[in-house]
């Protein structure tokens, strides 16, 4: 069985292990793979492994011997699922591997914009401290967590996990979520999308990328939201126009924003969020817990075997 993949470096850079996937057959990694060296890396490979590199129809017409492609990820937008069923391809992906870390980094956003974490380090090995006239100094609102509330927008997993986090702190949680009433905890308000942002003073985003949820936040949601809100995404970058958010924190239509993900990455050297006021980027690692890729390695092996056995789970493309 010929194994090929892609782009390996993302999920194991050197301190994990693929011995158990190459015991599994012929199987050769790539740290990263051009699109133009797709084709003649994946020729003749019966499954294919990818996190982001993208195959399309025309990859799989190309590709005769491919009967399944593993995504290295939770999301899948990155290969042609309709083509891939058409063809009888099986398409797998990594469900609730990151949870943990993710909601992990909400609240990691969080904390610093709310204690303004990273500003006070830098001020205090820029030698503020040191020469205070005071046992103590901060120039920016320290804020308590407490009685505030916290808005989800999508409650599955991570949301879910948020919340629990949210509740620990004493704050009240309010979700915008296809579940009723009747299946949330009563800890957790049900709300509509508009009166979320309106209402709410922290807004964390975890809905999946849709036609529906596209730049969801926009220049139109933003300005319902309190002048010291924040938002918080570590869902998907397209979620957010990212001129729009730019505008909102530039101007003070909201306080501040922490984000994990941009519409596009690496992001371009004029994207608007880099030089935005009060904006708190990560480079997309909210998932990248060494305890995360351990899971995501043990599901991909599980998923590989199952295909193996006759019996594919986590398919998407049923």
């Amino acid at each position: 069985m010929n194994i090929v993949v892609l782009d390996g470096y993302a999920a194991n850079p050197g301190d994990l292990c693929w011995d158990e996937l190459q015991a599994l057959g012929e199987c050769t990694i790539y740290d990263r793979t051009a699109p133009a060296e797709v084709l003649e890396r994946a020729a003749g490979a019966e499954i294919l492994l990818t996190n982001k590199t993208v195959l399309t129809a025309e990859h799989m017409a190309a590709l005769p011997e491919l009967k399944y492609i593993g995504v290295l990820a939770t999301g899948y937008n990155i290969v042609d699922t309709a083509a891939a069923k058409e063809r009888g391809i099986i398409v797998t992906n990594i469900p609730a591997y990151s949870t943990d870390s993710v909601a992990q980094m909400v609240f990691a956003h969080i904390l610093n914009i709310t204690q303004q974490v990273q500003h006070h380090s830098e001020e205090v090995h820029r030698g503020r401290w040191t020469a205070s006239k005071d046992f103590c100094f901060w120039d920016t609102p320290l804020i308590e967590l407490r009685e505030k509330k916290l808005g989800i927008v999508g409650l599955g997993h991570t949301g879910f996990t948020t919340a629990r986090i949210a509740i620990g702190f004493g704050m009240k949680v309010c979700a915008y979520t296809s579940k009723t009433n009747f299946q949330l905890p009563p800890e957790i308000r049900k709300m509509e999308l508009d009166e979320l942002f309106r209402e709410c003073d922290i807004i964390s985003l975890h809905c999946p990328l849709t036609d529906s949820t596209r730049e969801m936040v926009n220049a139109e949601r933003l300005r319902l939201m309190k002048p010291t809100a924040i938002l918080i995404n570590t869902g998907r970058g397209p979620l957010i126009n990212e001129q729009d958010l730019a505008n909102a924190l530039n101007n003070g239509t909201i306080y501040a924003a922490g984000v994990d993900v941009l519409s596009q990455e690496p992001p371009r050297a004029d994207n608007p969020l880099l030089s935005a006021r009060n904006c708190y980027i990560t480079p997309h690692i909210a998932w990248a817990s060494t305890a995360a890729r351990e899971r995501l390695m043990q599901i991909m092996l599980e998923n590989i075997k199952a295909y193996q056995d006759g019996k594919p789970v986590n398919v998407v493309n049923k």
